[in-house]
């Protein structure tokens, strides 16, 4: 059953945040434009109806710079302590204005209204703010709430911010960022997943939020393993925050005009924000400390990724071994070994196990590293019961080392 905050998180809510920010009036919601205005103030009227304290500067909700505006709003910690650390969970709420050569597609001279980009992201982030004032309990660290102004110009906002504290910031560190940008195109219940690589657990969290029912968001993930200075995620990372951003994908539409309500998957941003949502809920409330940074994460891509995860063929004849599993060691994800060949005709073959499935548990204890793993596989009985992640749903299988 859906937990009663993620059952508030709907599409007819997010369509109706989408439907204003998008909209021929606000003209594109260029940053520093009246366009841009208009929509700041609307958010600040939602933000305002949920009753979440302004976190800006000399008592409002903006953090002005430039001639734009960030809007923050901060949800105080419940608990004393972990309070004084602070989850940042931001969209940015501009866009191109009319386009020119420097920021569209084309044609340009025209409204372009970023409807996915990102008025989901802000529909989602606002429907996320609503819910967690519905959580059975006050998380116990600071969410910050932000929508960035600037983006298209340059990730101006989110820069301000990492480089001029707000008032509203005083006595407080950010320790995670969240980001949602472009959230509005699901396609093949497919999310992308940027940053999981910037601290140790981070995937694990997401994919434990993304399998939990009363979350109801079962999405297909992909974990990209790209850092590039696109979108607000990309200040943080360089500031050595681990951060991580949700994103449906780029499509045609993308910097165009065409870029409009109508094409926005309305239903598709729910498990996104519910996935969301109970990401930075399961962050807020654990109370151990939250892992550090994580270097090498900038030195990896997707390249890398595919290098690590690359299957080897079944051909050259050499002894399966036990239960018919080759698995490599993830330096970024140590307690998930990943699959990377299956013998034929074996244990976990028979099992359905696949290469790309990550190992995160045996017979119900969780691993802890690749040597763990093989500990545990050596010493298991005739039947094993092992949980393996796969595009971040979580798959139990039975692997016996009898005859069929």
């Amino acid at each position: 059953m859906m937990s009663a905050a993620h059952a508030t998180i709907r599409a007819s809510d997010a369509g109706r945040h989408v439907g204003v920010l998008a909209d021929d009036s606000f003209e594109g919601r260029e940053g520093g434009s009246r366009g841009g205005r208009a929509a700041a103030t609307y958010i600040v009227e939602q933000l305002t109806k949920l009753g979440i304290p302004p976190a800006g500067d000399s008592g409002t909700y903006y953090q002005p710079f430039g001639g734009m505006r960030n809007i923050l709003a901060l949800i105080d910690g419940s608990d004393p302590e972990l309070a004084k650390e602070v989850i940042v969970v931001g969209a940015h709420y501009d866009h191109v204005g009319y386009g020119n050569a420097d920021n569209s597609y084309g044609p340009f001279g025209y409204v372009h209204n970023g409807a996915d980009d990102n008025a989901s992201g802000v529909a989602g982030l606002l429907e996320m703010v609503e819910a967690i004032g519905h959580l059975p309990e006050r998380p116990r660290r600071s969410i910050l709430i932000a929508f960035w102004d600037g983006e298209e110009k340059g990730l101006l906002g989110s820069y301000h911010f990492l480089r001029v504290a707000p008032q509203g910031m005083a006595g407080r560190r950010v320790v995670l960022s969240v980001n949602l940008d472009m959230i509005g195109r699901l396609r093949g219940n497919r999310l992308e997943v940027y940053g999981s690589r910037t601290a140790h657990g981070l995937r694990e969290i997401v994919v434990q939020a993304n399998n939990r029912p009363s979350h109801a968001a079962g999405l297909d993930l992909s974990f990209v393993w790209d850092i590039e200075e696109d979108s607000d995620h990309y200040p943080f990372i360089a500031a050595r925050i681990p951060t991580v951003m949700f994103h449906t994908g780029l499509h045609d539409h993308y910097h165009r005009p065409s870029d409009d309500v109508h094409l926005v998957n309305l239903p598709g941003i729910e498990p996104v924000a519910r996935l969301a949502l109970g990401f930075v809920a399961a962050v807020a409330n654990d109370p151990a400390s939250i892992p550090p940074f994580r270097g090498e994460c900038r030195t990896e891509s997707n390249t890398t990724r595919n290098r690590l995860e690359a299957a080897i063929p079944d051909t050259d004849g050499s002894p399966r071994g036990r239960w018919g599993i080759g698995t490599r060691n993830d330096s970024g994800e140590p307690d998930a070994p990943v699959i990377i060949r299956v013998w034929r005709d074996s244990p976990a073959n028979r099992a359905g196990m696949m290469p790309g499935d990550r190992i995160m548990a045996i017979d119900d204890a969780r691993i802890s590293s690749h040597a763990d793993m093989l500990e545990r596989l050596k010493a298991a009985g005739t039947t094993t019961v092992i949980d393996v992640e796969r595009r971040g749903h979580v798959t139990r299988l039975e692997l016996s080392d009898t005859a069929p």
